[in-house]
């Protein structure tokens, strides 16, 4: 808990003078996705402007030419994973607010990607009110914990509480698992986070220990087991 509270003291964007209206980045590889997301949110009393993103590179290209107050994230991306999304945009955007939009369950995601920065998670089964809600807590600064939310971050205080294993990973340590897991090789990981070969050895040494695995194949059956990866 003392990591989550200090990874949110990041500096926020000023505020928007005059009469501008917030700007949300809607990221998600599906059409219907982002249609019935920017549905829902002209259906909010609120008004924003938004935009889409289709792909991980299309929403880093978006973020690197215009700002954005807000950003809805599928943790599921075509190109880029979703954690390596949240990573550069926690480094090079700190204006920009994350909501993580998941079709799976929060155990598996949630407490990561607020540790990775996130302002919120929301699973894609949510109600309608429920995204109008999200957005308008997050874009006043604040993070958004619903009851499954913070049911998770109580057991994460508990330390007799039964928790998966994953979630005794380092942000780093779980980007890391989540591509060894998609079957990434320590050299392509490497490249792709643009750290050394070296470094990312000792992340996956890492985490086999702490996991009690003894190869890649046992990251990957854990992370299919617990829908951690599709």
């Amino acid at each position: 808990m003392r990591d989550l509270q200090n990874q949110d003291r990041r500096p926020m964007h000023p505020p928007r003078m005059g009469c501008m209206l917030p700007k949300i980045l809607l990221a998600d590889d599906h059409a219907v996705v982002r249609l019935g997301l920017r549905q829902l949110l002209q259906d909010d009393c609120s008004s924003y402007e938004t935009g889409e993103a289709a792909s991980g590179r299309e929403t880093l290209d978006k973020l690197r030419h215009q700002h954005w107050d807000l950003l809805i994230l599928d943790i599921h991306m075509p190109d880029r994973s979703g954690m390596d999304i949240l990573h550069q945009v926690h480094v090079n955007h700190p204006g920009t607010r994350v909501l993580v939009l998941s079709g799976l369950p929060a155990k598996q995601y949630a407490v990561n990607v607020l540790r990775a920065g996130a302002s919120g998670y929301l699973g894609k089964e949510m109600a309608p009110e429920e995204l109008a809600s999200a957005v308008r807590t997050v874009l006043s600064g604040r993070r958004y914990i619903d009851t499954t939310l913070a049911d998770l971050l109580v057991c994460e205080l508990d330390r007799d509480a039964e928790q998966p294993a994953h979630a005794q990973l380092s942000e780093r340590e779980f980007q890391v698992f989540c591509k060894l897991a998609h079957g990434r090789s320590v050299s392509a990981i490497a490249s792709e986070l643009c750290l050394s070969v070296k470094t990312i050895s000792t992340y996956r040494a890492r985490i086999i220990e702490k996991m009690g695995f003894s190869n890649n194949a046992d990251i990957t059956a854990y992370a299919l087991r617990h829908e951690i990866i599709q």
